[in-house]
C-alpha cells in the first residue's frame, strides 16, 4: 500500500477541512488504492460520516478521486462491512 498520511485536507463547501484517515487499502483486481477518512461530522442517521476515495500512490500528488463506478462502490461496501465485522471481534 502506498504511503498515506494520518490526516488529509479536503475541500468541502469551498472550505479546507482536515480529515482523519481511518484506513487505506489496495485492490489487486483494478490496481487502485483507496483511502477511508472522516471529517467527524454525523449524518441524519446519527452515524459518523465516512468517505472513501481512490488515489494514486505512485504519482503522489495527494489528489483524491471520487468513486463513481458501481463495481468499485460494491467492492468498497464489502470492505467496509468486513472492517465493521472485524472491529466487533
Amino acid at each position: 500500500m502506498g504511503n498515506i498520511a494520518d490526516k488529509i485536507t479536503i475541500l468541502k463547501d469551498n472550505k479546507e477541512v482536515e480529515c482523519e484517515v481511518l484506513f487505506a487499502f489496495d485492490c489487486e483486481e483494478n490496481s487502485k488504492s483507496y483511502v477511508g477518512y472522516t471529517d467527524h461530522t454525523f449524518g441524519a442517521n446519527g452515524r459518523k460520516n465516512i468517505y472513501v476515495s481512490s488515489y494514486d500512490p505512485i504519482i503522489g500528488t495527494g489528489q483524491l478521486n471520487d468513486v463513481t463506478n458501481s463495481n468499485e462502490l460494491t467492492m468498497i461496501q464489502e470492505v467496509l462491512a468486513q472492517i465493521d465485522e472485524e472491529s466487533r471481534i
